[in-house]
């Protein structure tokens, strides 16, 4: 099996703002019409993007949520947990990774509106996984957790609140 920096050189893949290194590998030549779009895109957006994403076992991807859904889809590497709190405030672990016996799967959709974030399942590993949005990603779609802000939503999911969220860095 290849390593992770392999695969970062080998696809030209860039930080990524909420963890972990990517690319986009495709955005499509049509654009949707904002009057085509739910309410809560205020411009035109291009039908489907996708990107290469790649995530090391001491990185996270912060808790983040996107006004598209999300299809995510595992390509190799180690098992990767998707943390998700759904619109209801439940929370649900989706894992991506080759051993379907062991309930996971080979891809997962995160519904517009949730927040997310993962983790690789095995220390010294990576996951190199693909997302592809729909209506296409813009990072005017694309919020970050606040952690107090989560918190006081959403206590009873404190924990893996506080593991995939930064904290506030006050300035005295």
């Amino acid at each position: 099996m290849k390593n992770a920096d392999y695969w970062i050189s080998k696809l030209s893949l860039i930080k990524h703002q909420e963890g972990g290194f990517y690319r986009r590998t495709y955005s499509s030549d049509e654009l949707l019409e904002q009057n085509a779009l739910p309410n809560r895109f205020t411009s035109p957006r291009l039908i489907s993007t996708a990107i290469y994403y790649l995530l090391k076992w001491d990185q996270v991807s912060l808790l983040h949520r996107l006004k598209s859904d999300e299809l995510w889809h595992f390509y190799t590497g180690n098992p990767l947990t998707i943390h998700v709190i759904n619109q209801q405030k439940q929370f649900d672990k989706i894992i991506l990774g080759p051993g379907i016996k062991n309930r996971q799967v080979f891809q997962a959709t995160i519904k517009a509106g949730c927040w997310f974030g993962a983790t690789v399942n095995n220390s010294d590993g990576y996951s190199l996984v693909g997302c592809t949005v729909a209506p296409g990603f813009d990072f005017r779609d694309f919020e970050t957790g606040n952690r107090e802000e989560l918190v006081s939503q959403y206590p009873e999911h404190r924990s893996i609140i506080e593991r995939l969220t930064e904290p506030i860095r006050r300035i005295e």
